[in-house]
């Protein structure tokens, strides 16, 4: 039976050969002298990595993980958030000293796992929902990433390495508590997004959520009046 440790990079593996059969770095090729993805994928290339760093940063008795996962999806796309979440693992090697299976284990269960569910779960809500603005920011911003957050939290604590001293059932709160917490920040900055720079969201589209703009009115031609006989 294969390890752990196998498994993990078996799905790692294949996470990365999809995104390399789709290749997204196309979403970053100027479109019109613009590339609307560029300043989300640089934020991410900047936050993730302090962010996965912070439970080593902050000597916490046991880590309190934040992944930012699903976050990423909704910026960037599946595929582009894949090799941005795998750096921000790997960056753990020097910020934390993580060993290479400890990061291997961040990749996928704070990485991603968290990021496939929420593109599963997100589609799922979009075909029962519809394209409607509340079921984007209340249902794929919030509820979808506190499913996926604390189902992959408490299942990372389960079949991850155990921590000595630490109580299973007080992770596992802990798991649940700060997927919930990370849902809510993540609903809160999705919604800012939406109203101030919807183009820096890839799974949002105006034209498909608020429908057409509303053409103008057209003007009224006024007859002329004709000359009286006199």
């Amino acid at each position: 039976m294969p390890s752990r440790a196998a498994i993990e990079a078996i799905l790692l593996a294949l996470a990365w050969g999809a995104v390399l059969a789709v290749r997204p770095w196309r979403l970053l090729r100027p479109h019109g002298g613009q590339v609307p993805l560029a300043t989300p994928f640089l934020a991410c290339l900047t936050v993730l990595p302090w962010l996965w760093s912070w439970p080593g940063l902050a000597a916490l008795p046991f880590p309190l993980q934040w992944s930012g996962a699903p976050l990423a999806v909704l910026l960037l796309g599946w595929p582009l958030a894949i090799p941005v979440l795998t750096l921000a693992g790997a960056s753990t090697l020097l910020t934390m000293d993580a060993s290479p299976a400890h990061a291997l284990h961040l990749i996928v269960w704070s990485g991603l796992l968290p990021a496939t569910l929420t593109l599963l779960l997100g589609h799922g809500v979009r075909r029962a929902l519809g394209h409607h603005p509340v079921a984007y920011m209340l249902g794929r911003a919030f509820a979808v990433p506190m499913l996926a957050l604390g189902a992959c939290g408490v299942l990372g604590i389960v079949f991850g390495p155990a921590l000595a001293g630490t109580p299973g059932e007080l992770q596992r709160v802990a798991a649940i508590l700060l997927a919930l917490g990370e849902a809510s920040w993540t609903c809160a900055l999705v919604s800012l997004l939406v109203a101030w720079r919807p183009r820096w969201l890839a799974t949002w589209s105006d034209a498909m959520y608020l429908g057409p703009p509303p053409r103008p009115p057209r003007p009224v031609r006024m007859r002329p009046h004709g000359r009286g006989t006199h």
